[in-house]
């Protein structure tokens, strides 16, 4: 399936909460919202609760883990949903993705090699049936509150 005006406006959304992140110069600033028959239900963005929580994290803690409307969902976010974290204590926002059962997933950009030299984000979630749609259009503008930071 392919992008829809839906998409673009959400993404949009997205993007206004990744302007809400307090800068980092050891992360990025990323948005994300979750959404369900149309409607938004959650929305998250970097350093939100504490430091170290990412945007789709955010988003995803403030719904129940069971929650069956996840099964429906589309989650929106600015940057490829992370594969690996940097403590062991914190799931990578894929895995949380994957248990929550959400079957779709709209980026705008993918993770550079900035702080992680090889996510693979998008190819664990393809692999595990999740579509994912890159909304390539958008990316710079997604990428626009994070021009402090190496982006190769």
């Amino acid at each position: 399936m392919s992008a829809d005006r839906n998409d673009i406006q959400f993404m949009r959304r997205a993007i206004e909460l990744a302007r809400l992140c307090p800068p980092s110069p050891t992360a990025f600033s990323v948005g994300a919202v979750i959404v369900v028959d149309g409607a938004e239900i959650s929305t998250g963005f970097s350093r939100e609760t504490d430091e170290k929580v990412h945007a789709e994290e955010s988003a995803l803690d403030k719904l129940d883990v069971a929650d069956p409307r996840l099964v429906r969902a589309t989650i929106y976010s600015t940057l490829e949903p992370c594969s690996q974290r940097a403590t062991a204590t914190r799931l990578p926002c894929t895995e949380r993705i994957l248990r929550a059962g959400i079957a779709r997933v709209v980026i705008a950009w993918r993770e550079p090699t900035t702080f992680v030299t090889n996510c693979v984000g998008v190819e664990q979630l393809r692999q595990h049936g999740v579509e994912v749609v890159e909304l390539t259009e958008l990316a710079d503008e997604a990428m626009s509150m994070n021009r402090h930071l190496d982006l190769s």
